[in-house]
């Protein structure tokens, strides 16, 4: 177990050098820079800036370094803390925003949004998929059915736009963003924090709506298969209640895939649904994410990936430790 424990750490930090590479370096595959970007806006503002000015930009912000020296200088950066400057957000006389400020309550928002739609989705996708599984071809299986494949055809932000309507035209309710607008630039606090709960149902729901109908199908899925197996009929043999032998045996077994999904649910912490954030005007990091991209700001950009890079293979290490512990076989197989 310890053994299958190191290689796992091992083989993940490998993976984060890698992802922090591709992080910094795919951003920068689109041809020019930040200045290059900075000196198109001011000419469709029929402005022409200084080359001098430029020059000195450039210089600056370390743009006329090689790509391999400005990555190293950024790596070394991370690991004592310092996040680096936004490009996009100059605030004159060569003043960049600081990347920590901008994802100050955007980190603390989306990590609140992507856990409780986590723990909805858990909450909902297991016990209905026991449900389907005990109760396969009933009424309610088939429309546990129905909604599962409604929920994976229909996309996220059109069911968004759906729910926007309905809580504003029925509930007389702005679902736009987090929090209200008397709240959205004050300090935290217990009205601030109930105010986002009620906001949080409809992202919530639109959010983990598809997650939930894809795990309803692998939970029922799994079970039917385990339901089959001899050690099932054994223990049912034996005398005990159906729905005791369900619980302790083949659920069990059937979650396993479950806890897999821990390597996506992290990274979505961070990255979340960039199109759903857009729509319902959430200021989480998705949004921030797009329009470091599309301005191709190299360290708020290549950061979050690197971020939600991260996540995903800690994530991935979570999972596999946990599998390890509630499925033997993994540990022997590893040994």
């Amino acid at each position: 177990m310890i053994n299958y424990i190191i290689k796992r750490v091992i083989l993940s930090f490998l993976t984060i050098i890698a992802i922090s590479m591709m992080s910094f370096f795919i951003i920068e595959i689109p041809p020019g820079d930040q200045v290059d970007r900075y000196k198109e806006i001011a000419q469709s503002r029929a402005q022409e800036p200084d080359p001098d000015d430029l020059e000195y930009l450039r210089k600056y912000l370390g743009l006329d370094q090689p790509q391999y020296i400005r990555y190293l200088k950024w790596i070394f950066n991370l690991a004592q803390g310092d996040l680096g400057l936004s490009f996009q957000y100059y605030h004159g006389v060569h003043v960049y925003e600081k990347i920590s400020n901008l994802l100050d309550d955007r980190l603390w928002l989306t990590v609140a949004l992507s856990g409780f739609t986590a723990i909805v989705t858990w909450s909902f996708a297991i016990p209905i998929g026991i449900y389907s599984a005990i109760r396969q071809h009933s009424v309610g299986d088939y429309v546990f059915t129905f909604m599962g494949f409604s929920g994976l055809a229909v996309p996220d932000f059109l069911l968004g736009l759906v729910l926007m309507y309905v809580a504003f035209a029925y509930f007389d309710q702005s679902v736009g963003g987090l929090n209200s607008a008397d709240y959205a630039n004050k300090a935290w606090d217990l009205a601030r924090i109930k105010d986002l709960i009620d906001h949080l149902w409809v992202p919530a729901i639109v959010l983990g709506t598809s997650g939930t109908a894809g795990l309803i199908r692998v939970m029922r899925n799994n079970l039917l298969d385990e339901m089959s197996k001899p050690y099932v009929v054994t223990a049912r043999s034996k005398g005990m209640r159906p729905l005791s032998v369900i619980l302790k045996y083949p659920v069990r077994v059937a979650i396993n895939p479950l806890i897999s999904t821990i390597g996506y649910i992290l990274p979505s912490l961070v990255s979340g649904s960039i199109i759903v954030s857009v729509v319902l005007s959430l200021p989480t990091l998705g949004p921030l994410l797009l329009e470091a991209i599309t301005s191709e700001d190299v360290y708020l950009a290549g950061f979050i990936i690197f971020i939600a890079g991260v996540l995903t293979v800690v994530g991935t290490l979570i999972s596999d430790i946990l599998l390890a512990i509630v499925d033997p076989r993994i540990k022997y197989a590893a040994d």
